[in-house]
């Protein structure tokens, strides 16, 4: 496992795990969810064992979840900056891990879990342990993250998950989203915050009820999510043949970021609805915005699940 033609996957180890007519692929590098079908029909749109994840897919967002903002912040005393990556923003984009090798820890039939120590670097001068569990049962897809704090100091950070919710026809023309979420997060042409939450109600932003997306170009943080009696926040994207996914999510993730793929490249664009858990908005690591705190020695969890229903 994890070579191909007698070199190393970019991926590095393939985990297959499987839970009747579901099948999941996770990657060694990221932890990254490459592939996940059930009855052969793809739950997500993945990517091959031969190829790098690119534009995120089914990558760990850690420790921070969608864009920062250049320049230095300092948290518990010490100060940190991130390279910028994406350049057009001068914003660095998705946190430190999608590239990084994960300790496999535990695999089962329908289980794996993968860790990583993130030792402090510039861009994130603290010392945590990241654990990402994937497992495959009856509900679907369950993925519950546990962060660590190895650190001597109080650490922030923030979680996030990348996947694309596939579509059984060409593209996602004519299929419905549904995203439980009474705001938005406003930006800039920067793409990051305000500082604005603004209501969808009466807004194209409004899709509280299942509609089209047709028409609209989407690259948008939600939140405020309406919750079921569980506690859980439930997105759905329906496609022309009424083929369904369903993501949901925990009240550890109060935000869900949604990209309809329109500045990808060919054969990608508009494939997809990434659909995508968030423990906060973006550049919260500067701003302080929902970051999550823990006190040295302390755990942190939150789940997320995703299924096909049709």
């Amino acid at each position: 496992m994890g070579l191909w033609k007698g070199v190393m996957l970019p991926t590095g180890e393939q985990i297959a795990i499987a839970h009747g007519d579901q099948r999941a692929v996770v990657a060694e590098v990221g932890a990254t969810l490459r592939t996940y079908v059930k009855g052969g029909v793809p739950v997500v749109e993945g990517f091959a064992a031969d190829e790098v994840a690119t534009h995120a897919r089914g990558q760990v967002l850690y420790p921070w979840p969608n864009r920062m903002g250049d320049g230095e912040w300092t948290f518990s005393g010490r100060a940190a900056r991130a390279a910028v990556d994406d350049v057009p923003h001068a914003t660095a984009s998705h946190g430190l891990v999608r590239f990084r090798p994960f300790r496999i820890e535990a695999v089962n039939q329908n289980r794996c879990v993968l860790t990583l120590t993130l030792h402090p670097t510039p861009a994130y001068p603290f010392a945590t342990e990241l654990t990402v569990a994937y497992h495959l049962g009856s509900l679907g897809l369950t993925v519950t993250t546990t962060v660590t704090n190895r650190d001597e100091v109080p650490v922030p950070f923030g979680v996030g998950f990348h996947p694309y919710l596939a579509v059984t026809t060409p593209t996602i023309e004519g299929a419905q989203l549904e995203v439980p979420a009474r705001a938005y997060v406003a930006v800039n042409d920067r793409r990051l915050p305000t500082g604005e939450i603004l209501p969808v109600a009466g807004h194209a932003l409004d899709f509280s009820r299942r509609k089209s997306v047709n028409g609209h170009e989407l690259d948008v943080t939600f939140t405020e999510l309406a919750r079921d009696d569980s506690g859980l926040a439930v997105a759905v994207l329906e496609d022309s043949t009424g083929g369904t996914v369903e993501l949901s999510v925990d009240r550890t993730f109060p935000y869900l970021q949604v990209f309809t793929g329109d500045t990808l490249e060919r054969g990608r664009r508009r494939t997809a609805v990434a659909i995508e858990p968030m423990t906060c908005p973006p550049d919260a690591l500067r701003s302080g915005k929902d970051v999550v705190v823990l006190e040295p020695g302390q755990h942190w969890a939150g789940s997320w699940r995703l299924r096909r229903l049709a």
